[in-house]
This record gives C-alpha cells, structure tokens and sequence, in this order.
C-alpha cells in the first residue's frame, strides 16, 4: 500500500480548482502516495465550545439554588426578606426567579415589577 499513487490527486501530490489555483493534496498531504505518513489516525480534537460541559449528566442537570445575576439576587433578596407568608410562596417565587434568569438571561425590568408586585403589600 505503501507505493500506490494517491486515488485523489493521482499521484501528483497536488489538485487545481475550476479558478485555475493548485493546493497540496488533502488525501496524501502532497506526498502523492497512498497511506504515506498517515497512521489511520485523523485529528478529533474538540474545538466547539459545546463538547466542554461537563460529562457527568448529574451535574449538567443541577439547577441552581439561588439567582446568579445582580437584578436576580436582588430580588430573589427582597422576597426572602418579605413579610409575604408561607415559605412555600417565597420559595415559588426565587425558584420563578432562577428560571426566568435560565431562560433569559437576566431578570428585566417588566418581570421585576411583576415579582415586587407580588411581594409588596398594597398600599392604599
């Protein structure tokens, strides 16, 4: 295997395109010979940011305990320090808190009013 002609470049080492430009071989990597200099072992290295999470599946899946933004923390703050009842309600509204923040982002503007909303007492 070792002397036959590369299959892609026909033994050239080189391959032009339709512009009329040649570049080395990507088959026999210009060497213009089957298998010569390769190993049978191509490069797999993970480059995409998305092959570095975590591979432990228990710890992909753990959700956070409390917000992780500033807006998030500080509101997530404010319903923990309210007069607003059961802990059960306090606990719903940071967990709603933590999922906004997972889906979006951040907290914004419109869904902090609608949290204070829930926790301030009416006035009037």
């Amino acid at each position: 295997m070792e002397g036959e002609s590369c299959g892609i470049c026909g033994g050239d080492g080189r391959i032009g395109n339709s512009f009329g430009l040649t570049t080395r071989c990507p088959s026999c990597h210009g060497t213009g010979r089957k298998g010569d200099g390769a190993s049978g072992m191509r490069d797999v290295t993970k480059t995409k940011a998305s092959h570095h999470r975590p591979t432990n599946k228990a710890a992909a899946e753990a959700k956070p305990q409390w917000p992780v933004t500033f807006e998030g923390v500080r509101l997530a703050t404010e319903v923990r320090d309210s007069a607003l009842g059961p802990p059960e309600v306090k606990a719903r509204l940071i967990r709603e808190i933590i999922e906004y923040e997972e889906t979006h982002g951040s907290c914004t503007k419109t869904f902090q009013k609608k949290i204070q909303k829930q926790v301030r007492p009416k006035q009037g």
